[in-house]
């Protein structure tokens, strides 16, 4: 039951801690993430948890970092993803196509290879370090090295987030 220990008399009623802290909670991340889906961001953590507890357990890995990758996108930048398997591209950014690569933490390198016939104008490259952090950066098409063929591989460290998020 609410009441003076437990909640706030708030325009006529008791409105219960639980609820404002959900509330401010909300605000918080809404600040944070402001083009985000916010009904991502749990499925998010649970997701990239998950994989980082079966790792410890098991000493592998799930195949779930690709994503991994993409739910970042769409809480970080606001990317709009496509179906499962859509041609192309991974999501839309505005009016940018973007194509999400994920470096995941069991990866000895962290080189990641665009095929530059899909279409995309912005790539966003996704890192999740041995120790489960994420990172990522956003890069406009046109400021990717050239390329000879239909293939680039690029070096995390070698790119600048050039992107707008």
């Amino acid at each position: 039951m609410l009441g003076p220990d437990n909640a706030i008399w708030d325009d006529g009623e008791w409105v219960g801690w639980d609820e404002t802290n959900s509330h401010l909670g909300r605000l918080e991340l809404q600040e944070r993430f402001p083009n985000a889906d916010l009904e991502l961001i749990p499925i998010f953590q649970d997701l990239l948890a998950t994989a980082q507890e079966y790792f410890v357990r098991t000493g592998r890995h799930l195949q779930v970092y690709g994503d991994i990758g993409e739910l970042f996108g769409a809480i970080t930048y606001g990317i709009q993803l496509h179906r499962n398997y859509a041609q192309g591209s991974d999501g839309r950014l505005g009016n940018d196509f973007v194509e999400v690569k994920t470096i995941t933490p069991f990866k000895r390198n962290n080189i990641v290879e665009l095929n530059l016939q899909r279409n995309f104008s912005k790539v966003l490259i996704v890192k999740i370090s041995s120790e489960f952090e994420i990172s990522g950066k956003l890069i406009d098409r046109r400021s990717l090295p050239k390329a000879k063929g239909d293939n680039l591989r690029v070096d995390w460290s070698s790119l600048n987030d050039v992107g707008t998020a």
